[in-house]
């Protein structure tokens, strides 16, 4: 009999199926970091999302056979510990290789047409007060012809560059930042922040990534560049990014993740002023929260669980 449980069920808006197999199933609605341990006691499967799992705690529950993230970000599990009492980590795959870029191209979209800085002077009357039938009070910049540089080209990265490609953009995968060789098909990093007018992120946070976009990056792209974080808030240096922003470094920055989820009172991404910005956009970590994206995130879960117990382990990390 195989015990599972599921510590944060408010983190996806879906069908949870049960598995097909003997099992007894507990689940929260979430789970502070401190409660982690002992609702965790006795099981063999967790599953997870974004409280942490560390060493000490995978090394504090004898039981546990397989942690199942709900996510495909692994980042809050210590693989290495898992690795040591061979308990296989599963995550999820390939669910939001719409939703995401939907996302990523609204934020685009929404910075290169300058749309909220329109919004607000049609609220100010600015319109309303013209002599004649437009106004031209900011700039506006097409995608088609423009130049986007990916950097990760996973089902996401790869998702953003097929609508790229549908707006007749110029697309750029970066080659690794430290890479020797440039592989086919890839451009060295340094010359995709020269060249492109916009960058995506769509690469994990781990120890090569961190910080992987800071000053010195961002002093390196374009003036008129746009800079779009859909991964993880970390790969970006944020006091550098709220520099580049308030000083003209790049032209604008659409983010959906941040350092800190959610954010504390005082968290320097979210101050009101940078926020009313017109060339900074940032949502509560949505990109890929929509309906049929969750749905396939459940499913999957719980592929993953009844492939892990028939002995034939799917997504596999560790």
């Amino acid at each position: 009999m195989q015990r599972i449980v599921y510590l944060e069920r408010e983190s996806v808006i879906a069908d949870v199926r049960r598995p097909a197999f003997a099992h007894d199933w507990t689940e929260y609605p979430k789970t502070a970091p401190d409660e982690l341990v002992e609702r965790l006691r006795g099981a063999t499967i967790a599953i997870v999302n974004k409280v942490p799992l560390p060493a000490a705690a995978v090394d504090a529950l004898p039981d546990l056979k397989m942690i199942a993230v709900a996510a495909t970000g692994t980042n809050i599990v210590d693989l290495e510990a898992c690795r040591r009492r061979g308990i296989v980590v599963s995550n999820i795959r390939g669910y939001a290789e719409h939703t995401v870029p939907e996302h990523v191209f609204s934020l685009l979209l929404a910075l290169s047409r300058n749309l909220f800085a329109w919004r607000e002077t049609v609220q100010a009357g600015r319109w309303q007060q013209s002599d004649q039938f437009c106004l031209f009070d900011h700039p506006i910049r097409d995608l088609h012809g423009a130049t986007l540089g990916v950097i990760g080209s996973g089902s996401l990265g790869n998702g953003v560059i097929r609508l790229a490609e549908a707006f007749g953009m110029r697309v750029l995968r970066a080659e690794h930042r430290a890479a020797a060789v440039v592989r086919p098909g890839y451009t060295a990093f340094a010359e995709v922040l020269a060249a492109a007018d916009a960058i995506s992120l769509h690469c994990p946070l781990n120890d090569e990534t961190r910080g992987l976009i800071g000053e010195a990056e961002l002093q390196a792209m374009k003036p008129t560049a746009m800079l779009i974080n859909t991964a993880r808030g970390g790969i970006v240096d944020e006091a550098a990014l709220i520099r580049a922003l308030r000083e003209g470094w790049i032209a604008g920055a659409g983010f959906d993740v941040i350092t800190a989820e959610p954010p504390p009172a005082g968290h320097p991404m979210v101050d009101p002023a940078l926020l009313a910005l017109p060339n900074f956009l940032l949502t509560p970590h949505v990109a890929w929260a929509s309906r049929p994206a969750m749905q396939a995130l459940a499913d999957q879960l719980i592929d993953n669980i009844e492939a892990f117990v028939a002995g034939n382990p799917r997504n596999v990390v560790t």
